[in-house]
């Protein structure tokens, strides 16, 4: 199932709840636990300036579209084995949709 535009404010709501205890998305903000987020669509995997990635996601590559977030957020240490990413992921169809909605409105 690919990627569906979702609700953002559904999105935002599950970020403040689920993301932003180890990530940013505004515009220069920290990296904490997590990478920032600002402009994560588009960007290639592993690339953050000032953030220490695991050796698996620097060698991912991908490129994060929709889709591959919405694959990635399902279970992303069986996305990217060896992740240090310990969220266990949205299983909710919804819920991806609906964050990654989120992320495109508030980090472009």
């Amino acid at each position: 199932m690919p990627f569906a535009e979702g609700n953002a404010k559904n999105g935002a709501k599950l970020f403040k709840t689920r993301c932003t205890q180890c990530h940013t998305i505004e515009e220069g903000g920290a990296n904490k636990v997590g990478p920032n987020l600002h402009g994560l669509i588009g960007r290639t995997s592993g690339t953050v300036a000032g953030f220490k990635y695991s050796d698996a996601n620097q060698k991912k590559g991908v490129s994060w579209t929709e889709d591959a977030l919405f694959d990635y957020l399902e279970n992303p240490k069986k996305y990217i084995p060896g992740t240090t990413m310990a969220f266990a992921g949205f299983k909710k169809a919804k819920d991806r949709n609906d964050i990654i909605t989120y992320i495109k409105e508030a980090s472009s």
